[in-house]
């Protein structure tokens, strides 16, 4: 589909209909006609994405307007962050406690030390923790390459 537009009267400022000139002569560029054949073929879609993006705004002003929802969605983040926030809190703390235990203690551990701490129960789950951790680590390379 392709728009001529021809300007019989190029003396007078404003044309019959009240176009300026300029705009007139804009039409008659091929990239400008070609331009606006791609739009009008595409307006289907044009009018289906803005039927879209005119409900999603809808439902978006909705729930932004809805008091309720929102007191509902923040009470429900509430509760995922706030177990969470405690076991931070908790790991934090044990960390700063050992820290100024390890400080205060002039103890040197041995050969003898290390074997002893290799038979405790939470050191042996954190090994058992990096070993897998590490496993996986591994795997996900391998897949990656």
């Amino acid at each position: 589909m392709s728009v001529t537009v021809q300007n019989v009267d190029q003396e007078t400022p404003v044309a019959a209909n009240g176009v300026k000139p300029d705009v007139l002569d804009q039409l008659l560029k091929p990239e400008l006609q070609e331009a606006l054949t791609v739009l009008v073929e595409q307006l289907p879609k044009l009018a289906e994405m803005t039927t879209l993006l005119t409900k999603m705004y809808d439902l978006a002003s909705k729930v932004a307007a809805d008091r309720v929802l929102i007191q509902d969605m923040v009470g429900g983040l509430k509760e995922v962050v706030e177990p969470i926030q405690e076991k931070v809190k908790g790991y934090a703390s044990a960390a700063i406690e050992a820290s100024d235990r390890a400080d205060q203690s002039d103890a040197t551990i041995g050969l003898f030390g290390m074997l002893k701490l290799l038979k405790d129960p939470e050191l042996q789950r954190m090994l058992r923790f990096s070993q897998a951790y590490l496993d996986i680590l591994g795997e996900r390379k391998q897949q990656q390459d």
